[in-house]
């Protein structure tokens, strides 16, 4: 695995991962959801290879490669360790379910709402990584790629968890 994000799905059952950004972007129907069977496949793909998967929808030169993909793992360091965090607070979510106290969905949401500030925080510095060392337009484009790829990771986590009793 490529650093990919611990994802929920062995706890969840959550399938995550895409097979071609470039359909996935350029085709609003799939992206609307109209083509299941391409959305299973990019999140296949995402689980599989989430960098080879970013390295197909990003061009980049050599020189412009050579300067990026170092700032792209040290940003998938501080994002994986956000997502290892939300990834603990809704696994203590799933296991306590039955027993939920108010006490226990406050704590909780308390620290899911830490992981995300901490995500929020290690895309900003993805981000400006990669618009030291790219051209913003590629810089803006890398963000939205992560962006589609969040998104779709966070669709597939609020359709498996469900609401506190």
């Amino acid at each position: 695995m490529n650093k990919v994000h611990f994802r929920l799905a062995p706890v969840l059952v959550l399938a995550f991962g895409f097979t071609c950004l470039p359909t996935f972007a350029a085709d609003p129907a799939v992206a609307a959801g109209a083509d299941p069977a391409k959305i299973q496949k990019l999140r296949e793909r995402i689980r599989a290879d989430h960098k080879g998967l970013v390295k197909d929808n990003l061009p980049l030169t050599d020189a412009e490669a050579k300067a990026f993909w170092p700032v792209y793992d040290k940003c998938h360091q501080k994002l994986d360790g956000a997502q290892r965090r939300s990834n603990r607070a809704i696994l203590d979510y799933v296991n306590g379910e039955t027993g939920m106290t108010d006490a226990r969905a406050k704590q909780i949401v308390a620290d899911l709402l830490a992981a995300e500030a901490d995500e929020v925080k290690a895309r900003k510095a993805c981000y400006d990584g990669a618009a030291k060392v790219l051209p913003g337009r590629k810089a803006a484009r890398f963000l939205q790629i992560e962006n589609k790829i969040r998104a779709l990771d966070r669709f597939d986590a609020a359709v498996a968890v469900p609401l506190v009793p």
